[in-house]
């Protein structure tokens, strides 16, 4: 055991050397979960040796099991690891401050300049942008995720009952994690576990990590599960999490703004399986149809936002805030009024993520070849591809034609687009943008940047 701590192996990092690394990983941090994963793989397994490659694994299949961004779940993880509690604080907040002040200097942009004819021709070419990355990350999804028949089962049948039947997304993750938990127990290879690492990237580095070495000697006592320790993280997370929103209930009341805000992405923060693109259908139902917070079109917007900033795609939640509270302000002005409402909706969205991960990091090694929780892992992302190609779709229908009609017919509710309503330059800019992409494998920003030049130039914004 005594070589296992040789001269040439790393030491553990200082929190103050580990801020500078978890800073950088925010502010570089574009290119959704993969490009995130893949470069906190770079800088703490291949560069740095801090965490071995089967345990940075095991920690990202134990976020992809919860509710919320995994990428910003991963660096929680792995900085609590590290550094405790105050460790984890760390790494998160940085995982999501740089990108939510830069959402937040957007949306303010976004609504004070909207109607300028140059602004307008930019959103319009990053939204047809925005369609092909949508379409470009369910197809990398679906080549990862769609292992078996049945999984190409469940990704056709939550397809079908979001786009068909409108059901909720929530119930969707439920049935499919019930269809991989029994499914494995009537024929193990239906749902085969997914390769959740290989977004991560390379294979090739199986070495033990620092932390690891010193999770094997017993040094790290933080990580042995208590259930003395689990009660006081729930007394404390939990009223942190919900109670801002109870303050504005008592406050304002049931039907104002702030808690509509509060509750309904409290509610998001527990359901959101699968990440910021397959929890946006659901957001955009809700956002648009339900509370009629934004159009149709400003969703897209504000995923072309999102795209171009740092840190998880989850932030898109943030404008739908921002755009919510800006136009019912109250006694406030609109844009102290959009501030507040993106605060609290980036609260409500990430508090809980830290609860996840402080609750239930010291009993993750129980999940370690669970074959049952990772049939059930298996079958939610089989899910989830179905959820993005509605999203596809629906992004589709409201970025290429000008009007969508709603049909009913045995109980299904599709939305059909009328025909004559195509928009040309739209379809032009998302097909450019779609060969770029999957053709050329340009990059998001640069594919990002050129749509916004030439939606400039199509809508005559010069």
């Amino acid at each position: 055991m005594a070589r296992e701590l040789e001269p040439s192996a790393p030491r553990l990092p200082t929190l103050g050397e580990a801020t500078r690394i978890w800073a950088r990983i925010g502010f570089l941090s574009f290119g959704g979960p993969a490009g995130q994963i893949a470069l906190m793989h770079k800088e703490l397994v291949e560069e740095r040796r801090w965490i071995g490659e089967d345990r940075f694994l095991h920690a990202l299949n134990y976020c992809m099991l919860l509710p919320g961004p995994e990428a910003q779940q991963l660096a929680v993880y792995i900085g609590w690891l590290m550094h405790r509690t105050i460790g984890g604080l760390i790494a998160g907040l940085l995982f999501v401050l740089p990108g939510a002040l830069v959402m937040l200097g957007l949306s303010i942009l976004y609504v004070t300049w909207r109607h300028v004819p140059l602004i307008d021709g930019i959103f319009f070419g990053v939204k047809a942008a925005v369609l092909a990355i949508v379409i470009e990350a369910g197809l990398r999804i679906s080549r990862r995720a769609l292992k078996t028949g049945a999984m190409v089962g469940v990704a056709a049948a939550a397809f079908a009952g979001i786009f068909l039947f409108k059901l909720p997304f929530p119930l969707i993750v439920l049935l499919a994690g019930l269809a991989g938990w029994f499914g494995d127990r009537i024929r193990p290879g239906w749902f085969a576990k997914t390769g959740a690492g290989s977004a991560a990237g390379s294979a090739g580095m199986a070495d033990e990590g620092l932390l690891d070495r010193l999770l094997a000697r017993g040094e790290l006592d933080h990580v042995r599960p208590s259930w003395r320790r689990a009660a006081g993280v729930l007394a404390a997370w939990l009223p942190l999490w919900l109670g801002p929103v109870a303050l504005f209930w008592l406050a304002a009341g049931s039907d104002s703004v702030w808690t509509q805000i509060g509750g309904f992405f409290s509610a998001m923060a527990v359901v959101t399986f699968g990440g910021a693109y397959a929890a946006l259908a659901y957001v955009a139902q809700a956002a648009v149809e339900g509370f009629g917070w934004l159009a149709p079109g400003e969703m897209l917007d504000g995923l072309g936002l999102a795209e171009t900033t740092p840190g998880p795609l989850i932030l898109v939640l943030e404008f739908v805030g921002f755009l919510a509270a800006f136009r019912a302000p109250g006694s406030l002005p609109p844009l102290a009024a959009g501030g507040l409402g993106a605060l609290l909706t980036v609260w409500v969205t990430f508090a809980p993520c830290f609860l996840w991960i402080f609750l239930g990091a010291p009993y993750v090694e129980a999940l370690r070849g669970n074959r049952a929780i990772s049939a059930a892992l298996g079958a939610i992302t089989a899910a989830v591809v179905g959820v993005i190609a509605n999203l596809a779709l629906w992004f589709g229908l409201h970025v290429l034609f000008r009007e969508v009609v709603s049909l009913s017919f045995f109980g299904m509710s599709p939305e059909v687009p009328v025909l004559t309503t195509l928009d040309w330059r739209a379809a032009l800019l998302a097909a450019g943008a779609a060969i770029a992409l999957l053709r050329f494998k340009l990059g998001m920003i640069p594919v990002l940047a050129a749509c916004a030049v030439a939606g400039i130039v199509l809508k005559g914004g010069f």
